[in-house]
């Protein structure tokens, strides 16, 4: 199987980021003007001696798999998260949330849930819920559909885009807590057609569900601020949707992953029951590695330790490589 053949194609979703953007042409000057370019994890605006930050997003079919188990207190935590993180991979400290919550229905038990997870991840991430939207939509939406924008800030001269990657610095890996919020479309479509439901047994740890161990929320990386603090960071990524691809957002330099973590239990049972190939695997989900920071080589090793990951590879040249796999030709 393929995400392609589960009905996303992260070609044609590039291909329809550019066609929108094309269009974005009017840019505000002074105090509110723009400080990047469309396409980063964030987007930033002048506001001083700083920088606010902007981040949007969602938890994506997740949100199927919780109505299936009805159990909805932790997409919450995913929908601040897929945020917070994004804030984070440029530098910024997250201070505020808002979200959007679209409904077919509601119902009390459904909204408690809800809320709960929205609070719990606020509080991880150290940010307030300042407001948002509900709406009942039930010509449009089969279920519900959960998103929210994270507002956060940086020191202009402490942005963190890229720019400053060398060859020869190290990669700091930080472990994922399974499939975070992105793939769920394959995911789903291995499950389903593999005969399983979500109230099995995970074959990997009878303990859980296959239901559980996908719903397990998206984990928040504040820890990556003190990195930030302390050491000289030249390059910050979330790994979410399109896997180890999403590196090219930060730098035209190459990864080799010659350390990578051992890849999580639930990659290993999709893997198996959906037949996929090990490109693609990389080229989807995030394969045990939620977060990346890149420093140099004498710093790995203390940032290493600040954020309980580990040294897992160099920038290169060109390309990205994990161990003898080929992700993205040199």
């Amino acid at each position: 199987m393929t995400y392609s053949d589960s009905g996303v194609d992260i070609k044609k979703e590039e291909d329809s980021i550019k066609s929108i953007t094309s269009k974005m042409k009017y840019k505000r000057e002074g105090i509110g003007a723009p400080l990047s370019e469309i396409g980063h994890y964030s987007g930033l605006i002048d506001f001083g001696e700083y920088a606010l930050a902007l981040t949007t997003d969602g938890v994506g079919t997740k949100v199927l798999i919780a109505n299936e188990m009805q159990k909805w207190n932790t997409v919450g935590i995913d929908c601040i998260a897929m945020n917070v993180n994004d804030l984070l991979a440029i530098g910024a400290e997250p201070l505020s949330f808002v979200d959007y919550l679209a409904v077919e229905s509601y119902s009390k038990e459904f909204a408690e849930q809800v809320g709960e997870g929205l609070a719990k991840g606020a509080e991880i991430a150290n940010i307030s819920i300042v407001g948002g939207e509900t709406a009942t939509l039930p010509d449009i939406i089969k279920g519900f559909d959960l998103a929210g924008t994270c507002l956060g800030m940086v020191d202009k001269s402490s942005i963190i885009t890229g720019d400053n990657i060398q060859q020869g610095d190290a990669i700091v890996g930080i472990p994922s807590n399974g499939i975070h919020s992105n793939g769920y479309t394959l995911a789903r479509k291995v499950v389903e057609n593999s005969g399983y439901s979500y109230s099995d047994q995970f074959p990997y740890n009878t303990s859980t569900t296959i239901g559980e161990e996908l719903l397990k929320p998206t984990r928040i990386y504040l820890e990556v601020l003190d990195v930030v603090k302390k050491l000289e960071v030249h390059g910050l990524a979330h790994i979410t949707g399109s896997g180890l691809l999403k590196l090219n957002r930060i730098t035209e330099l190459g990864f080799d992953f010659y350390d990578p973590f051992e890849v999580s239990d639930i990659f290993k049972f999709l893997q198996e029951k959906g037949n996929i190939e090990d490109l693609e695997m990389y080229k989807t989900f995030n394969m045990g590695m939620g977060f990346v920071i890149i420093l140099p080589e004498e710093q790995a090793d203390e940032a290493a330790d600040m954020v309980d990951g580990k040294v897992v590879g160099r920038i290169v040249e060109s390309g990205i490589r994990v161990s003898d796999l080929v992700i993205e030709q040199p």
